[in-house]
């Protein structure tokens, strides 16, 4: 019988494991996790889940029976110690070997630890075991200073917002989210966190993080300082690949993978946030750390192991919600993009496109799920936009309206 072993619990461990189901594999899959719980929707432990209004139980991406139904062997709160891949044979620690047949890699990442941290009262959000401890602290200190404005910073602080914590977000970077919208959106989201009494700072070069008996306190390196009774850690994660390099597996920010998935070793393919691919939109290889990519990448990685044909590769694209507000984005920024802003951002209803060369290579949006639609659409065929005409516009979706009218409405 075949054996297919997935290390990774997460959205590409999952998806793939459902996807060899589907496609008829009808050998052993073995899915092997180190959290001690099934797998869940991870962009819930910042909002849904830290609020206290989400169980875990309802966070699964499937019901408790689903994996056994399927015949899928999850093996939980395991950790596989080393991979050889001559032999195809793992050891876990549990003492257990496992050979494979075929071996995924579906190890996700790891928070970065801030270079000055501080003790008991600095927390870090990666997975469900930190939710209830960081929640009680939120409750009990009353005051947070998040380290990092990407996505799990700035969700964390809205949620300790509305949890009634005073909350002060400190950014090294020029702006909030810089990695994931332009400069337009990330001030309507700035100013709806001030609007909700959140201090944002920009630009902070941390010098120390220190930890007295009531508190933390972060210090720049003008001197500058500020305090909270608590600290959450989020500047951002990095690739699990030590088990690859270990084995000698080929990485190089995350573990490098060619399109059909397939890393450089025999048999043993890698997806999701540790893989590191192709991306044909920003011409260059890049790791997606979001939710859909993962969920696209474990798919076409079971398809690539089965031999099927695969899709396309899937335009990144996620979302953030922060005081009841969605954003969503697709594609990529690049730094010769131009912004093309449709509707109005003050009003919190708009879609900012960016273009290069023409062509359209990423979107964010408030309001406008549709318009997202159609720019992940336009953005894998490398569709030409009329900048000017754009412009003028009120929608990405009435621009193609008016558009496919007057391809229609032409002669021959």
């Amino acid at each position: 019988m075949r054996v297919i072993v997935i290390i990774g619990t997460g959205v590409a461990g999952s998806s793939a494991a459902n996807t060899l189901r589907a496609e008829g594999f009808d050998g052993r899959i073995v899915m092997i996790g180190e959290e001690a719980y099934a797998p869940y929707r991870r962009p819930t432990l910042s909002k849904d889940l830290l609020a206290g209004t989400t169980a875990i139980e309802k966070a699964l991406l499937h019901p408790a029976g689903h994996w056994a139904a399927n015949d899928i062997e999850l093996r939980l709160s395991t950790q596989v110690t080393t991979l050889n891949t001559a032999t195809r044979i793992l050891s876990l620690d549990t003492g257990e070997t496992i050979s494979y047949d075929t071996l995924l890699l579906a190890t996700g990442g790891r928070p970065r630890i801030v270079a000055h941290r501080a003790g008991i009262r600095m927390h870090q959000l990666r997975g469900v075991a930190d939710v209830e401890s960081l929640r009680t602290a939120i409750l009990d200190a009353g005051s947070l200073l998040v380290i990092g404005a990407g996505l799990i910073g700035m969700e964390v602080a809205a949620t300790a917002r509305e949890l009634g914590a005073a909350v002060t977000i400190l950014e090294a970077g020029v702006r909030p989210l810089s990695r994931f919208c332009p400069r337009e959106a990330a001030d309507y989201l700035v100013g709806l966190h001030r609007a909700h009494g959140v201090d944002i700072q920009a630009d902070v070069q941390l010098a120390a993080i220190e930890e007295s008996e009531d508190s933390v306190i972060a210090t720049d390196a003008s001197g500058r300082t500020w305090s909270a009774a608590m600290a959450l850690s989020a500047v951002g994660m990095l690739p699990n690949t030590d088990m690859a390099a270990a084995a000698g597996i080929d990485v190089d920010n995350g573990i490098t993978i060619d399109e059909q998935h397939r890393t450089s070793a025999p048999a043993v393919f890698a997806a999701g946030d540790v893989a590191n691919i192709f991306d044909p939109v920003a011409g260059r290889r890049t790791r997606h750390e979001n939710w859909n990519s993962a969920l696209a990448q474990g798919d076409r990685a079971a398809r690539s192991i089965l031999g099927r044909p695969l899709q396309p590769v899937e335009v990144p694209w996620g979302w953030t919600s922060q005081y009841g507000k969605s954003l969503q984005f697709a594609g990529v920024q690049t730094q010769d993009s131009e912004h093309v802003v449709l509707g109005s951002v003050p009003d919190g209803d708009f879609t900012i496109l960016m273009c290069r060369n023409g062509s359209l290579v990423g979107a964010t949006a408030m309001k406008r799920p549709k318009d997202i639609r159609i720019a992940r659409t336009l953005i894998r065929e490398g569709s030409s936009l009329n900048r000017d005409v754009l412009g003028e516009s009120p929608s990405l979706s009435d621009y193609i309206a008016d558009r496919q009218r007057l391809e229609t409405a032409s002669p021959g």
